[in-house]
């Protein structure tokens, strides 16, 4: 990411850094307001969002739709836990069933990625006894907590724990050899992958490898887990990827913009993986609480009344139609959420957006910036993206 300076950094840096743990790297940019897909900062400077807070705001900021049902749910009932039932928590996690791939029947819901991510890998070892492993996927990003830390890349560095609660095999992206290799003995309790890698710079692993990865993991009794976080809810311009590229796992994972910017996250299990879970089994005190659950069912009758996700496959091409220009050398990725490949050091690239009213984000790879704009992005946002990267040096 690109710091803020000393002699550059404004009074909300400053302040955070007085009172928060200094663990964040700071873009240049203080947002004061937000509507639309369009930011204002306390300089007074106008933004498109192309990075939608880290893929969150997915119907951008102040949707009406958004706005009401938490106004609405707020007045009615701020929170109860899950020791009694609700019927906004059971209407949520039917949407969001009907929403996911055919044959994930049922949801658990939690607050975040990382929580998602933890109960699933928890459901995969209950499912596995006796298995000791878990598989992932170089370049992967599947939180910070104990579990899904020591699933991701590269965390050695700020991982912390004296150790990993289980044992760790990464593959190669797209290496089906190396995959059968880890699988093929069957002590892996579980193969855990993003169908389109996020942080790692909007990879996506494609059709034929996620088939391949069905097909082993059905061979060797291995639980398939989709970490959709990231790609899902729409970005691809399928409801899941598990959709677009026509692989149904036996867990999903999604969190993000489910909610529309709210704390809020779920995993979705078929029936077989329910059927032997008993009352206690997990647990999640703010999970499917109803300001969440208000807000994801506001969220899910966006997409189909706004019709947005035709909308994300339309403008994702019109991105790569229009946007290898300038600085940009290729466009990976899918649907909104891409990866502009720079031929410069992509933090340069990103700060002489942001000089054009460009808000986008970087990631992993330095020569990736990553675009995760809300689904209510316009044509004409596009056009000033692609005007923007025209004007910047290659």
């Amino acid at each position: 990411m690109t710091m803020t300076s000393e002699t550059e950094e404004g009074a909300a840096t400053a302040e955070e850094r007085r009172w928060l743990l200094p663990v964040y790297p700071h873009y240049p940019v203080e947002p004061v307001r937000g509507d639309g897909v369009m930011l204002t900062t306390r300089d007074g400077r106008e933004l498109i969002d192309f990075y939608g807070g880290h893929a969150v705001a997915l119907l951008g900021y102040g949707h009406p739709r958004l706005v009401a049902a938490l106004d609405a749910q707020a007045r009615t009932l701020f929170f109860q836990s899950n020791v009694v039932p609700l019927e906004i928590r059971a209407r949520a996690a039917r949407r969001l069933v009907e929403f996911g791939p055919a044959g994930l029947t049922r949801a658990f819901l939690v607050n975040s990625g990382a929580e998602a991510n933890e109960n699933a890998l928890r459901l995969a070892f209950r499912q596995r006894p006796g298995r000791a492993r878990v598989v992932a996927v170089e370049g992967a990003f599947h939180g910070r907590t104990a579990a899904a830390g020591a699933l991701t890349w590269g965390s050695a560095r700020w991982y912390g724990f004296p150790r990993a609660p289980f044992a760790v095999a990464f593959v190669p992206r797209g290496d089906v050899t190396a995959l059968e290799r880890e699988l093929s003995d069957g002590t892996a309790a579980a193969l855990i992958a993003e169908p389109v890698q996020g942080q790692a710079g909007a990879y996506a692993l494609g059709a034929e490898w996620l088939a391949a990865a069905r097909e082993i993991t059905r061979q060797t009794g291995t639980v398939l887990i989709f970490d959709e976080v990231q790609c899902g809810m729409g970005r691809t311009g399928q409801p899941f990827a598990a959709q677009a590229y026509g692989v149904t796992p036996d867990i999903l994972t999604t969190a993000k913009g489910i909610a529309g910017g709210f704390p809020a996250g779920a995993v979705l299990v078929s029936d077989e993986l329910a059927a032997g879970l008993a009352v206690g089994d997990l647990g999640s005190t703010f999970g499917g609480g109803p300001l969440a659950c208000a807000l994801m069912i506001a969220t899910f009758d966006a997409i189909a009344e706004e019709g947005l996700l035709p909308r994300v496959r339309r403008l994702a091409q019109q991105i790569r139609d229009t946007c290898r220009v300038g600085p940009v050398t290729d466009i990976q990725g899918d649907g909104f959420l891409l990866g502009l490949r720079t031929r410069r050091p992509a933090r340069e690239v990103h700060a002489e957006l942001i000089d054009r009213g460009i808000f986008a984000g970087t990631a992993a790879d330095p020569h990736i910036v990553r675009l995760l704009p809300p689904l209510v992005l316009e044509d004409r946002h596009v056009e000033a993206l692609a005007a923007a990267l025209s004007g910047i040096a290659p």
